[in-house]
């Protein structure tokens, strides 16, 4: 072969591994932003699908779908309106607990959907909730399988309060949301200490 022939597949190669490099950088910044983002859920997905390339496409579709809700932050008065009807759901455990999980598995959807999030079937909840609220949908996963129980009058009392437990970790996240204020500065958390009762 000519020098000039060697130059050209000398260049080939370093093409070839630069351009191998770089998708490989470009997949593992991806897998970084999509761990940090979705924590859990990132590798329960991984474990769920049959391939990791599989998990991390849906992943990106789910936020892309976020990106089309219309999410929004709930005003003062609705916050403080479902405070209280938090603490009266509360209230009610010690007379009817399977009751109280019922009303507050309906109460975190209520809040859902005036936030905006569809309220369609549970799996596609946990879906468009996994975008920014991963951290607490394994609270969400277990509360609606007591409740479930529940229904079936199949659930311990302690199971029902462990399920109020978890409602409430998704419940005070919905409504504490730092939120972009309309200046476009971030607000401050709000404060849901009546939740907390």
């Amino acid at each position: 072969m000519t020098p000039v022939a060697w130059l050209v597949v000398a260049i080939a190669i370093v093409v070839v591994i630069l351009a191998v490099g770089y998708i490989t950088m470009t997949n593992l910044n991806r897998r970084r932003r999509l761990q940090d983002r979705f924590g859990p859920e990132y590798d329960r997905t991984v474990r769920e699908r049959d391939s990791r390339k599989e998990a991390e496409e849906e992943l990106l579709a789910r936020e892309e779908r976020h990106t089309r809700l219309d999410i929004r932050p709930l005003d003062q008065e609705t916050r403080d309106s479902y405070a209280r009807k938090w603490s009266e759901v509360q209230e009610r455990f010690v007379d009817a607990p399977g009751f109280a999980v019922t009303e507050a598995d309906t109460l975190v959807t209520s809040v859902m959907g005036d936030r905006g999030y569809p309220t369609e079937g549970f799996e596609q909840r946990l879906s468009d909730l996994s975008v920014t609220h991963a951290s607490t949908l394994d609270h969400y996963r277990r509360a609606h399988d007591i409740s479930g129980r529940a229904a079936r009058q199949d659930a311990t009392t302690e199971e029902l309060r462990q399920a109020m437990v978890h409602y409430r970790a998704l419940f005070q996240e919905l409504l504490d949301e730092v939120h972009a204020g309309h200046d476009g500065h971030r607000a401050v958390r709000t404060d849901t200490s009546e939740a907390d009762r």
